[in-house]
């Protein structure tokens, strides 16, 4: 222990990983996420690229929480087998053969097991949804067209468009707003909440930003989703801030 660091939450975080030749798999994570713990009061660690069901159950049982990150593409074939092709050819899936996919949906399955926290951002919002048996658009452009440009890659770190937010929600809750300023940088979304979910917060056009989990499911200490990422904004704006740190408060309670 580091000193006047004090006791701190042990956050297991699910990273990308992609193969590298002969190196094997190489990691891919953003800092920002490990400064947004690090300033909220967590250490994070990530679990990188175990597909051991054991090791995975082990590594969920040391930690005090699980934080699933943003990337690529969640498979259609995990949420959706009659998805057109023309839809399934415009995914960025991980370019690990579905490892991550599978890594991930074991760890929400041990979190669950073990009931620890979670927070899910943007892709990891879309893979914990799938977990539970929702499904996604799989090409949000071509499937609904209305919606507004959720890609927004030139603007990766600033506010974009607002989400409003469910009176009495988590989210609202938690920033004490009712219309919060997002980024926006996914390609798919939520369609289909699973039945453990209810929406927290929805942008302009409807798509789901925010869901937590339903209030008759008391299967876990802390659980809460984002479609957007915080941790690109928490050094600037309190209210991203607040998010990672009601997550750490809920994960240091399980120290």
């Amino acid at each position: 222990m580091l000193p006047g660091m004090g006791l701190r939450p042990l956050i297991l975080i699910s990273p990308s990983v992609a193969p590298q030749g002969d190196d094997g798999p190489a990691v891919s994570l953003s800092a920002r996420y490990e400064r947004a713990l690090l300033e909220a009061g967590a250490w994070p660690w990530p679990v990188l690229s175990l597909t051991s069901r054991q090791e995975i159950a082990a590594c969920v049982q040391r930690a005090d929480g699980l934080l699933l990150t943003g990337g690529d593409d969640v498979q259609p074939a995990l949420y959706d087998q009659r998805i057109p092709a023309r839809w399934r050819q415009k995914c960025q899936v991980t370019p690990d053969g579905g490892a991550r996919d599978l890594r991930e949906l074991m760890l929400v399955d041990e979190v669950f097991r073990q009931r620890k926290p979670l927070l899910a951002i943007c892709r990891g919002h879309q893979l914990l949804n799938v977990a539970l048996g929702g499904t996604l658009y799989a090409d949000l452009p071509a499937q609904l067209p209305s919606a507004l440009d959720h890609q927004r890659q030139d603007q990766r770190c600033e506010k974009v468009h607002d989400v409003h937010l469910t009176a009495g929600g988590l989210l609202a809750k938690i920033t004490r707003r009712r219309i919060l300023g997002v980024n926006s940088t996914h390609h798919q979304a939520v369609r289909q909440p699973a039945d453990l979910l209810v929406v927290a917060g929805r942008s302009p056009d409807g798509i789901i930003e925010s869901m937590q989990l339903h209030p008759a499911a008391r299967l876990l200490p802390f659980l809460l989703s984002v479609q957007f990422h915080p941790e690109r904004l928490a050094d600037r704006h309190p209210e991203h801030h607040a998010i990672f740190a009601a997550f750490v408060k809920a994960c240091a309670a399980k120290c």
